[in-house]
């Protein structure tokens, strides 16, 4: 799977085939799978002045449009897979991991005062429901569903599933078994 790019490798995560050139542009009619690709295209170009602005420019029109506030700063590993479009607020200075799913309405912001000042780093395999709120300097670990409508401002150890406002924590070992398709390796 090394020779694949990290657009094929998002767009691997929607379908289950690998795609390239043409049929990549021919999915694009996708919201989700648009906005990724201009997203990725702009994390490309951060260190090249023209093409740079040009992405980011192109991105900023598809945030507006579709409802990503997502930044090219962002860092995010391979395999992102976003459910749905609309309403999704992922701080410039958050982490995320590999095959990591996003539902619509999430936040993952800052928190600006406390012990837990900062932005919240996710590691691989998370899955995060509709309306989750993460916030925070801390650290939702590998293998773990947030489930919707969740407050998460605390850190999570892997292998665990979050619910609730205020959130709980319950350990499972397979947390996002049947959640998370299509991975990548």
């Amino acid at each position: 799977m090394s020779n694949h790019s990290i657009i094929q490798k998002d767009f691997y995560r929607e379908s289950g085939k690998w795609l390239s050139g043409a049929q990549l542009i021919t999915k694009c009619v996708n919201p989700n799978l648009h906005f990724i690709f201009i997203l990725r295209k702009a994390q490309k170009h951060l260190k090249t002045p023209v093409l740079h602005l040009f992405w980011k420019l192109v991105l900023r029109h598809y945030q507006i449009k579709y409802g990503y506030q997502i930044y090219p700063e962002t860092q995010i590993g391979e395999g992102l897979y976003l459910g749905h479009w609309g309403a999704l607020v992922i701080n410039p200075h958050a982490r995320i991991g590999r095959n990591c799913n996003i539902a619509q309405g999430v936040t993952i912001g800052q928190q600006n005062r406390g012990k837990k000042q900062g932005y919240p780093t996710i590691e691989d395999e998370v899955w995060i429901g509709t309306n989750a709120v993460i916030v925070g300097g801390i650290t939702i670990g590998s293998n773990t569903l947030i489930a919707p409508n969740s407050y998460v401002n605390f850190d999570v150890p892997a292998n665990s599933v979050v619910m609730g406002n205020p959130a709980q924590i319950y350990s499972k070992a397979d947390a996002t078994e049947g959640y998370i398709n299509h991975k990548i390796d």
